[in-house]
């Protein structure tokens, strides 16, 4: 079987640069694919590598193609995405073979003509056209068709796994942009207002039932019946914004930002004081709330008081409710001015109240890194997770976090 071998210089496939992109070019052609069929079709690459033709034809087919009407589309634009790369002379002579790449007749639409198209906007795969869309053709470039689909890739993908501190100004713009759309959602409880429920799994509401009976002059004709609403829990951010987190403070606070509009979250910062930023980061102007974030933290890029800030917090808002029953959110490296101890009460404090508590730590991705720091290592016992959040697949990671449910670490001993 003749093996695709890579130029010199070339890395091996990315099997989710090439699913994603040869997905996007079967879309554009007006073959339905959708972001799952791309998942498996990557996962199915990681298995079955594409080194030769033959199986890279059948594992795109298996996992994007699912009807026969659809076959002289994929064949096409398969053909036009990877001509030139593989050799298809291991499946000469077999009948049930895709087409020879090369072999099947190229079209181009008219520079003024477009591939009519149903109602709903969808292109009949009898008329659209087989090359591979948004391509130059072959006078215009000499790319092989393997670049051309990791081109089509989203933009985006490569910044998933780029650090923050790495970003150049437009990457990290662009990031930002990402991170507020990331969707964050708490696990739900049981509220104390209970609603009107069938019999089913519902008790006797006595108050109802008894209102109804007066109404009806007291004849009690029919049982009422309720069972407790459920609630989302409260989101918390306290978000560090000393010097020592700077290359990841604007980051976070677009985060915080989206969280604030998508999840009506609760904004805190500290340095050396505690800010609530709530308010400020409501609005839906990102520059305008990040610089009124700003204006409102006078300590911002300054030391850090993590045991101070914590104190703050739960005496002037996370006893009054606002952190009971809550999922509290701490972006910080751990690195703290105060001492371990005075970190280590406040933290059992906030761990009574609160129900979840997330530590996202930007220091976390260093291979060698141990939470040592007297800061994060007092504080790590009472943590229910610890994620790095140095760049987006990161914090995607947080948020994940965050929607798990309830679960309790042991309790610390001594």
């Amino acid at each position: 079987m003749t093996e695709y071998a890579p130029r010199d210089g070339q890395a091996g496939v990315d099997a989710a640069a090439l699913a994603v992109g040869f997905s996007t070019a079967l879309r554009r052609a007006g073959l339905p694919s959708s972001p799952d069929r791309a998942a498996w079709l990557a996962q199915a690459l990681r298995i079955v590598p594409p080194a030769a033709r033959e199986p890279l034809y059948w594992t795109c087919r298996v996992a994007l193609v699912s009807s026969h009407e659809q076959l002289p589309v994929f064949d096409a634009v398969f053909s036009a995405a990877f001509d030139g790369m593989l050799d298809p002379a291991d499946t000469r002579g077999d009948a049930s073979s895709p087409p020879t790449i090369g072999a099947e007749e190229r079209t181009r639409a008219a520079p003024n003509e477009r591939p009519l198209a149903h109602a709903d906007g969808r292109v009949p795969a009898s008329r659209a056209p087989v090359a591979a869309p948004g391509l130059a053709n072959d006078d215009e470039s000499n790319a092989p068709g393997f670049e051309a689909i990791l081109a089509m890739a989203s933009p985006d993908e490569y910044l998933h796994e780029k650090s923050f501190a790495e970003l150049t100004p437009e990457e990290a713009a662009h990031v930002r942009q990402l991170v507020r759309r990331i969707v964050l959602a708490t696990p739900e409880r049981r509220s104390r207002r209970t609603r009107q429920w069938a019999h089913s799994g519902a008790k006797l509401d006595l108050r109802r039932t008894i209102r109804a009976a007066r109404r009806a002059g007291g004849d009690a004709s029919s049982l009422v019946y309720a069972r407790r609403r459920q609630r989302p829990r409260r989101l918390v951010f306290l978000c560090d914004v000393s010097g020592s987190m700077e290359p990841y403070t604007q980051v976070f606070l677009s985060l915080l930002q989206g969280a604030v509009a998508g999840a009506q979250a609760e904004a805190f910062v500290f340095s050396t004081r505690l800010t609530r930023l709530t308010r400020q980061l409501s609005n839906r102007n990102t520059d305008k709330a990040l610089a009124l974030g700003a204006a409102a933290a006078p300590d911002w890029a300054g030391g850090t008081r993590l045991a101070e800030s914590l104190r703050r917090f739960i005496d002037g808002y996370g006893r009054r409710g606002l952190a009971r029953g809550a999922v509290i959110v701490v972006l910080s490296d751990g690195w703290a001015q105060d001492a371990p101890e005075l970190v280590d009460a406040q933290m059992a404090r906030l761990r009574r109240l609160a129900c979840r508590i997330v530590w996202v730590n930007p220091r976390k991705a260093g291979t060698d890194y141990q939470p040592l720091a007297g800061g994060m290592a007092a504080a790590l016992p009472y943590c229910d997770a610890f994620i790095s959040g140095h760049n987006y697949a990161a914090l995607t990671e947080a948020a994940t976090a965050i929607r798990a449910e309830r679960s309790r670490p042991a309790r610390k001993q001594g």
